[in-house]
This record gives C-alpha cells, structure tokens and sequence, in this order.
C-alpha cells in the first residue's frame, strides 16, 4: 500500500512532462491531414517517459541506450504504420531509408496539409521521443524540474516555427501547456528531497494537514488564475500583432524540373514523327453517374473527347501539364511544386458545373521526364510519390519516371454549363494577370489578325469561337512540320506562303497561336499539352497533342479545339486577312526550337512549251552550273545565318539563366566542332578544364603546322571557362540568383573562348566552322 502510495505522489511530474511533449504533436498536428502524426507524437511521448520512469533504479548511463533501442523500435513500428495508411509500396528498409534522406526538405516542402507519411513523421517522431528522454532525465534523475522543462518547451517552439502561417493561432494549446507546466511545479513529486526538516516538520498531524491543505489550495487558486488571465488576454495580444509569421518553406527549394518538362510543348513534334512509340498503358474506370447539372449535346465548348468537357464519353483527355508563362519565345508551366500525399486539395466546381468522377491505372511505357499525366483535376494518388501544383494542377513524380512504373489517379472531371458560355465574362486584374499577360515583339500582322478576328464579336465567348474558327478553317495539321512557338514561328505559322511551308503545323502551333490571339483580344489563356484515349489500351506518340483553354468568370477553364477537321481543305489566308502593303509575309523559315526539319520544296508550276529555237547547250550547261553555285551560296549563306541567329539567341534572348546556360551551349558546340566533344556524364569544372586542354592541343597543332608564325587572334590569351563553370553551378543550385551583369559576362567568357578555339583550327576548316549545320541540331 506504501509503494501504491508513492507511486501515485510520483505521477504527477511524469504525466505533465508526457502532456508537454504531446502537445507538441497537437500544434504540429495542425498542418496535418488526420490525426495519426498527433497520436504517433503522443506515443513517443509516453515511451520516452516511461522508460526513464522504469529505468530510475539503473546506473543513468545505461538509460540512453535502453531509450535509444525503445526509439528504435518505435519508429520502425511508426514508419510501418504510416507507410500503410498512406499505400507506399516498398519493405520497410526501403521506406526508412528513404524518410531519413529526405525528411526534413519533404516535410518543409510538403503540400498543406501534410499527409502522415513515413518522410514527414520520422523527424517529428525522433525529436518527440529525444525530448521526451531530456526531460525525464534532467526533472526526475537531477530533481531540476523547470531545466526539465526546457527541452519540451524548446520542441514545442520549433512546431510553432514549422507551422509558421500555414494554420490558425495555437491559442488553447499553448495555454494547455502553461497550464501542464504549472500544474506540475504546483503538485509534489513525491520525489525525496535534500536531508533537512521540511516546512511542516515538527507539526501535529492535524496541523501538518491543514497546512498542506492551505497550500494546495493557494496553489490550485493561482493556477487558475495564471490559466484564467492567459486564456482572456492571450487572443487580444495575438490579435494585435499584425505581422503574420515567418514560414521556414521559403528558405527551402521546392522540387524542380528539368527545362524538358517546363516546356513539354517543344516535344509533340518529336513524337508527331514516332507516333507507333508506346508512352503509356491506360485503364479507365468511369463509376457512378455524373453529378450537377448536365451541359447540352453538342456543344461546342470544348473538343470532343475531352473528360473534362464530354462526361460520359468513352474517350478520355490526359493532361501532361498546363502551360500558362510565355514570354515570346517559349511557353512555361511556371509551377511551384510542393511534395503532397494521395489526397490532394479540392477546389469547389463552379456553379452547375458536372463534375464525373473518373478512376484511371496508368502505367509508363517510354515517356520519359517527370511530369506524371492524369486526368484532370487529379483529388488522389496511390503508388506513387508525388509533388503537386494547385494553380495548374500538373503533376510530378520528383524521382522520374521508369518503364514499368503503376499508378492510380482519382479525378474530378469537371464540365461547366455550356449554356452559359455564350453570355459569359472573363476576368481581369491581378489574379489572372499571369494568363493575361502579352509579351513584347508580338508581331503586327498578329496583332491586326487578332483586332479583325475580335471586331465583329464583342463577347468573350464569341472572340474565342472567331479565333478557333479562323485557325480551323484556314491552317493544315502536318506531322513533319518543324517544332517552335516563339514569335517568328508563330508568324511564319500563320502568314508565311503555303507553297514554302507556311500555314501548316502541328497541334503545338495551333494551340499557341490560339492562345496568343487570345491574350491579344483580352481573353485569359493558357496551352495543354496532354494525350487521347480511348480509355483502355496504349497512349501512342500519335495520341500526344496540345489544346488552348479560356478562363471564363464563374465557370473556369473551358477548352477548345483549334484542329481542322482532317477531310477539310483549308481556304487561303489572303481570302480572310490581308496584311499591310508595307508588312509583307515573312518568307524564311524560322528556327525550330528542337531539331531542325527540312522545309518541302515549293511546288512545282505547270511545264513550260520546248522552245526549239532555245539557247545553246553550252549556254545551258553553264548556266546550270551557275545556278548550282547561286544555289550552294545560298544555302551556305542561310546556314551561316541561322548560326549566327542560334548564337545571337542563346546570348542575348531571355532571363540571365537562359543567357548563362546559352553561353556554357556555345563553348560545348565549340568544342564539337573542334572534335572534342564533351560527355554528359562530366561535370561543369571538369568539362572546362578540358576546354582549355582542347585550346592547347589546338593551338600546339597549328604552332607545328606552321613553324612557329605569328597569329595575333590565335595566340590571345585565352579566357578561364573555370569562372563560367561556377555561373553554371550556381544556376543550378539558385536557378533565380543569376543577375544580368554575370550573364553579360558569361556571354564575353563563351565568345572569347569560340574565337580562340577557331582561329587556332586551320584555315578551312575556319571556313566550314560558321557553316557546319550541327549547332542547328546538336541536343543539350
């Protein structure tokens, strides 16, 4: 009975330091998803205590090992736990391994809220139970109870700093941790204290009671005073502070992408050309029946074949990302990806939209990237690791993705009311100044097409369907049509000659050129690039194709389709628009972006009489051979042209980490060009030290070869690519850091290094080096 007696004096102390600890889980547990990362918290809380409770008897150097092994434990048991309730595959070695390589960036990038995953429990697990064993040690061991506050306290301050203003105040959980605090200076241990006479020692029995009962009672009452005046005063004093607090995610890079998934549009003519190439395996599953209000058959809204548009059809539109930055020359998706769990954020669907649910197990063929197709908008992911854009609702798988790789989306395909479309606003300011926005150089027969088209249809809607009509009507879809979408492309695209390969694109044209009309008649746009399905079967190269979006107020993003029917023969441009005398069509084919295709030989006109009384055969012959040479000159001449374009661009045309990476692109064609190519397996540092290796070898060669002769451009000093490397790092670890000063500089580095690597080559093969058309389509 003694020893129940004193067991009970001594709780107390314990339990207030399990409640601290504990919450610590309730303040984190409120950027969580459920409440199993608070319950885990807990856990650890009370295993940490109760093993230094157990282990008091023992020498205190056998307690951190004991803890040490119950934390082990623990945690395997946890990760365990959560990787099942959050369906990862994989054996638990695999799963910790992975949660100790990234737990921390996971769980400062993961998306609100957080789901209870291995990687973003395992640091709120260890630092629960390490603080859980400092405290009990140092308050029960040492007897210094408010020291054994400290480490509590000090866990719990880093779950506030972590939550920063991701969620409401933790008013009643700090005032419940004041209150555990005092409570458990306020209550007697019952822990032995120093020898000497206590304060009621020598004391009769009745008065030793009332005593202790007065100080109980004084105790009781200022706790509920402290708690009382904390509870009533605490909201005011938050209230008045007006600086929301700091949130440690901005101090911690998000998963990023590589520029071929920011750009996934520049791909569809590459795979225009392999359209038997398997990218995916699909199976659809449609169950139950669409909810909200129907939309009309027929209607012209959106392309058939569209989930989001088309509920009920079999087939089914799979997007790969959505693009809604472009600056002129390229189209972005410009998104901030956070790491999320299988439950994603849900929007409400606009007013009498259809929303159907549609279940789909994709598995990856040859696509290759990060970007992970699903139909749109995705609300749950299973069997694989994901992080997520809300804005544009494009997916990524952060490790890639790896033939074989299975996964399933739930998705709320939604359909807005097409009987709304035709009275429909679209709307302006901030908000949507990103899909608003026009950059400069557009072109003036592109803006005085988009004025025309936009004339005669005052309603958003009606420009839309003008501008879809005009593209449809009047452009062919071709496979083998060169791949680019900046303003010179879009131009030769809408205007150059038929008979020269103007007027002809793939999707990736059509869906830009809708789209820049768009933003040019007022309307908010963006470009998608995705796949068709039937719904079950392979996803083909043949499949991939972009289509443009219009946002329109109360009823979102409504997709259209700027293809031709493939039985129409399209009318002439000129019949439609005709440019300014003084802004004739451009004539040049514009650079591709990837790889350059070869443009189709004008068409041959009608065979012209012999004339029997013609020239000589001689005369013929030379003017044959004449024609020939005008002919090699002008095609030498266009190379060299385009070389000096590719070179201008990759200088002087973006941001300072476009220039930057433009210029390291110049001094690794240099070296092929020289015979010295680079290998992708070589990093930044060590590819330039063998470009100045390249540069003596060259320079050596052509002392040899000509006995020693002065050339002043090939014996200049040559640049150090060493200070170009460290841009190039630096753009790869801080890719926004880049300023416009370095990127001038890198520019004067890559141009240096160039002319003293072909001045040192001999002097033809400084000939063929402006000429030599591999820049044109080398791959980074």
């Amino acid at each position: 009975m003694v020893r129940v007696w004193r067991a009970l004096r001594a709780a107390p102390l314990p339990l207030a330091l399990v409640a601290l600890v504990a919450l610590t889980g309730v303040a984190l547990g409120r950027v969580y998803a459920g409440g199993l990362l608070t319950r885990l918290v807990v856990g650890a809380a009370v295993g940490s205590v109760l093993v230094s409770v157990a282990a008091r008897r023992l020498p205190s150097w056998l307690v951190a090992p004991l803890s040490v092994a119950g934390l082990a434990g623990f945690t395997a048991w946890s990760l365990r736990v959560s990787a099942d309730a959050a369906g990862l595959p994989g054996s638990l070695a695999e799963v910790t391994a992975d949660a100790a390589r990234n737990g921390i960036p996971r769980l400062l990038t993961a998306m609100i809220p957080v789901e209870p995953t291995p990687d973003t429990v395992l640091v709120p697990l260890v630092a629960a139970w390490l603080a859980g064993l400092a405290a009990a040690e140092v308050a029960l061991r040492a007897g210094r109870v408010l020291l054994g506050y400290l480490p509590p306290a000090l866990l719990y301050a880093g779950a506030v700093y972590v939550v920063g203003p991701n969620a409401d105040p933790a008013v009643w959980p700090t005032v419940a941790f004041a209150a555990v605090a005092a409570l458990g200076l306020a209550v007697p241990s019952g822990r032995p204290g120093p020898a000497g006479p206590g304060p009621t020692a020598g004391l009769p029995p009745g008065v030793r009671a009332a005593v202790r009962a007065r100080l109980a009672a004084t105790a009781t009452a200022g706790l509920v005073v402290v708690v009382g005046l904390a509870a009533a005063v605490g909201p005011v004093v938050a209230g008045r502070v007006d600086e929301r607090p700091v949130d440690p995610r901005r101090y911690v890079e998000p998963p990023q992408v590589e520029s071929l998934d920011e750009n996934p549009l520049i791909r569809i003519s590459g795979w225009a050309l392999n359209p038997q190439q398997k990218l995916l395996d699909v199976a659809t599953e449609r169950p139950g029946a669409p909810t909200g209000a129907p939309g009309p058959a027929g209607s012209p809204a959106g392309p058939p074949g569209d989930a989001g548009n088309a509920a009920g059809s079999r087939s089914v539109r799979i997007r790969l990302a959505v693009l809604s930055d472009y600056d002129g020359v390229t189209w972005r998706v410009g998104a901030t990806y956070r790491n999320a769990g299988r439950i994603l954020p849900a929007a409400q669907p606009a007013p009498g939209a259809t929303v159907e649910t549609v279940r789909q197990e994709i598995t990856v063929a040859d696509l290759s990237g990060r970007l992970l197709p699903a139909v749109a908008t995705p609300r749950e992911v299973g069997g694989a690791r994901v992080a997520y854009d809300p804005l544009t609702g494009t997916l990524i798988r952060p490790e890639g993705l790896t033939p074989g790789l299975r996964y399933t989306v739930t998705s709320a395909a939604e359909r807005p009311d097409n009987n709304l479309l035709a009275t429909a606003d679209v709307p302006a300011g901030d908000e949507v100044a990103r899909v608003l926005r026009v950059a400069d150089g557009v072109p003036d027969p592109m803006r005085r097409l988009a004025a025309q088209l936009a004339e005669d249809n005052g309603a958003p809607y009606a420009r839309a369907a003008a501008i879809e009509q005009f593209l449809a009507e009047h452009y062919r879809v071709v496979a083998d049509a060169p791949s680019g979408h900046a303003y010179p492309n879009l131009g030769f695209f809408l205007f150059g000659p038929r008979n020269g390969g103007g007027q002809r694109g793939t999707s990736e044209q059509f869906a830009a050129a809708f789209a820049v009309l768009g933003r040019l008649s007022g309307l908010p746009t963006r470009v998608v690039v995705g796949f068709s399905s039937s719904g079950t079967g392979p996803v083909r190269a043949a499949d991939a194709f972009a289509w443009p979006e219009v946002l329109f107020s109360g009823l979102g993003w409504v997709a259209f389709d700027p293809l031709p029917r493939p039985d129409d023969e399209p009318r002439p441009v000129e019949e439609d628009f005709r440019p300014a005398p003084e802004d004739p069509p451009p004539l040049e084919v514009p650079e591709p972006t990837v790889e350059p295709t070869q443009t189709p030989p004008p068409q041959a006109g009608p065979a012209r009489p012999v004339d029997s009384g013609g020239l000589s055969t001689p005369v013929l012959v030379g003017g044959g051979a004449g024609g020939l040479l005008l002919l090699v000159g002008a095609v030498l001449v266009a190379l060299a042209g385009l070389r000096r374009a590719r070179s201008r661009a990759r200088l002087s045309t973006g941001g300072p980490g476009q220039r930057i990476a433009g210029a390291w692109r110049e001094v690794t064609d240099a070296l092929r060009l020289a015979g010295r190519p680079v290998g992708g397996d070589l990093a930044a540092t060590e590819v330039a030290e063998q470009a100045r290796a390249a540069l003596a070898d060259a320079r050596a060669t052509r002392t040899a070869r000509t006995a020693g002769a002065a050339d002043p451009a090939a014996d200049a000093v040559p640049p150090d690519l060493a200070e170009l490397a460290g841009l190039l790092n630096q753009l790869a670890f801080a890719p926004g850091a880049a300023a416009a000063e370095q990127a001038d500089r890198a520019a004067a580095l890559a141009g240096e290094y160039v002319t003293a690597l072909r001045a040192a080559r001999p002097w033809w093969r400084r000939l063929l080096w402006s000429v030599h058309p591999g820049p044109l389509r080398w791959r980074p």
